[in-house]
């Protein structure tokens, strides 16, 4: 997928105030029970607001490259440039990725990877820029047991808290087969309500409690 694909898939709604959700689509599997959960969640926002869904199996990075101490850094592709761009623009991004060994799958997990390079970019805002936005996440899972995935839960919401994003938490449904999220009725009654829900500032355990002062 292009720059230019990727601004096809823009939803039309385009008047909203001052809110853009990105949908980063994690799976292996081409409409899987994590995108089906979170397509759901997505109907749910007003018209106007504006959407973005990019399927990370059909924008195929490279492996990240730590570059950060070899001076010039590394070239940037097309298809990455595009995904940077998406995701600066959007005030809400949405992780969408399966349980996959109780984490995130391997292609959402090289995404989040690419923000490290982002930011240590030679003349980079990313981090700054990123501050105050908003991380949510979204998993299907075989367990119906939701502290299944308090690992992936953690892996989002640390995340988070090192960029001084808000974290709306995790939306988990209960399937293993294709389409059988749509038998946990539990978990789409949630995702009627869960982009209303609050989304806190997110803060390391250790910040808790403590002073702006004592943060800083």
């Amino acid at each position: 997928m292009t720059i230019g694909a990727l601004a096809a898939e823009t939803h039309d709604g385009r008047t909203a105030g001052d809110r853009s959700f990105l949908f980063v689509l994690g799976s292996s599997r081409p409409d899987g029970n994590t995108e089906i959960l979170a397509r759901a969640a997505a109907e749910q926002l007003p018209a106007d607001v504006p959407r973005h869904w990019v399927d990370l199996a059909r924008l195929p990075l490279p492996d990240f490259q730590d570059g950060r101490h070899e001076g010039e850094g590394w070239p940037v592709g097309e298809n990455e440039e595009a995904l940077r761009r998406a995701t600066l623009a959007a005030t809400d991004i949405v992780l969408a990725s399966p349980l996959y060994w109780y984490t995130l799958s391997a292609q959402t997990k090289r995404y989040l990877d690419y923000w490290s390079g982002w930011m240590a970019a030679p003349g980079s805002d990313f981090q700054e820029r990123m501050a105050g936005r908003t991380l949510w996440g979204v998993t299907a899972m075989a367990s119906r047991d939701d502290a299944v995935a308090a690992g992936l839960e953690t892996t989002l919401h640390h995340s988070a808290a090192y960029l001084g994003m808000r974290f709306g938490g995790l939306l988990c449904g209960s399937a293993s087969r294709p389409g059988q999220v749509r038998d946990d009725a539990a978990a789409l009654v949630r995702a009627k309500t869960f982009f209303q829900r609050e989304a806190p500032l997110a803060r390391f355990p250790h910040a808790r409690g403590l002073s702006g002062t004592e943060q800083a």
